[in-house]
């Protein structure tokens, strides 16, 4: 072939900038033989400017260019399908390569040889309402968590989204233009990949990057400790708090991590931190007809939550195969919503999206249309 690579091994050598801090881009410039302040027109033109190739950062010198272009891309993923519900939500899938060479960075703990294992994708969604366009982004492929409510979580942990891929999903929707919020509560459990997500944070709301206020993101997470602490120190940006039932035993049965991360011990540190401010804690609590409606659990759930500032978020449950349970009339849940406010918890009702699209809580598997 005299010299000349195939597509894809000369995508896999290239490095990605995007994600990167103007620091980090620094090194790269001068490392190339370039001025320092190209590391901040770089950063302007993958973070403000959206640009998907280098060629495009026409202030760079050709040269310059060139010289990037030979190791470096900006490496932003495009999306490979979309689905739209009849709702107007919109569900992107990005292809994703689970091979030590792809840009996801597998887990210490996950057994991989030396053969790719098979190609997979991860699922974001957009959800439109009003004048505001809130993007549902996900952090790995599959979870590791096992829920056994979650689609996501019953197909098995794959790979840790770096930072590029994660930043991707803001880049490469047809909305990036208008997002208005970002919710991390797509495929994966955010917390158990923090670095990258954490990198794509700062991202979002430095003044070198997106420029964002942290208001306009939260994260969801089933309360990964000691990362939970982390994210409270370290980041200003929203909480939501997988909770979905008050009893121990019971939360227990439906979520394996309660046995490593008691609700308990989250609402105890949960506690230790203001969200009388700006920043807000909500948690989540899907309801299952006969499991977890009943006004004993709202009473349990009320005296668990009593003195804290927050928000409970009930979210009908999405049925999906091999899980006993359904969705409680909504009568039963207007009940149970009722209860809480009564007893001093402010709770609202979430209103489902994307369901016809499979693109509601609890359903994102990740998977081609055709499979």
């Amino acid at each position: 072939m005299y010299g000349v690579q195939p597509l894809y091994q000369s995508r896999i050598m290239k490095i990605r900038l995007l994600g990167k801090t103007p620091e980090e881009l620094k090194k790269i410039v001068l490392e190339a033989g370039l001025p320092g302040f190209t590391a901040g027109q770089i950063a302007q033109w993958m973070y403000r400017k959206k640009v998907r190739s280098i060629d495009r950062m026409t202030n760079i010198s050709m040269s310059g260019r060139q010289k990037l272009s030979e190791k470096y891309e900006v490496g932003v993923t495009p999306w490979s399908e979309v689905m739209t519900s009849s709702d107007g939500t919109r569900k992107y899938l990005f292809p994703v390569s689970c091979t030590g060479k792809s840009s996801l960075a597998l887990a210490d703990d996950l057994k991989v040889s030396g053969d790719a294992l098979e190609d997979g994708a991860v699922e974001a969604v957009m959800i439109p309402d009003a004048d505001r366009a809130t993007l549902c982004v996900s952090s790995q492929s599959g979870c590791r968590m096992g829920c056994k409510f979650c689609m996501t979580g019953r197909q098995g942990f794959h790979g840790h989204l770096s930072v590029a891929d994660i930043l991707s999903q803001f880049l490469a929707v047809d909305e990036t233009d208008s997002l208005t919020n970002a919710v991390f509560m797509g495929m994966g459990e955010p917390l158990d990949n923090y670095e990258n997500v954490m990198r794509a944070i700062t991202v979002l709301t430095s003044d070198w990057g997106f420029g964002w206020s942290p208001k306009r993101i939260t994260l969801s997470t089933i309360g990964v400790l000691p990362a939970l602490k982390r994210y409270l120190d370290e980041s200003r940006c929203h909480l939501a708090v997988s909770l979905h039932d008050p009893f121990p035993d019971e939360r227990l049965s439906i979520m394996p991590a309660e046995k490593a991360w008691p609700a308990a011990d989250i609402l105890d540190l949960v506690r230790q931190y203001d969200f009388t401010g700006q920043r807000r804690v909500s948690f989540e609590y899907t309801m299952f007809a006969g499991f977890n409606d009943s006004i004993r659990h709202a009473d349990a759930l009320s005296r668990m939550l009593r003195g804290l500032e927050c928000r409970v978020n009930l979210i009908r449950f999405h049925r999906i195969p091999d899980f006993p349970y359904s969705c409680p009339p909504d009568a039963v849940i207007r009940r149970f919503q009722e209860r809480l406010n009564s007893n001093g918890v402010v709770a609202t009702v979430r209103a489902s999206r994307g369901e016809d699209i499979l693109a509601a809580c609890g359903m994102l598997a990740g998977r081609h249309e055709n499979k």
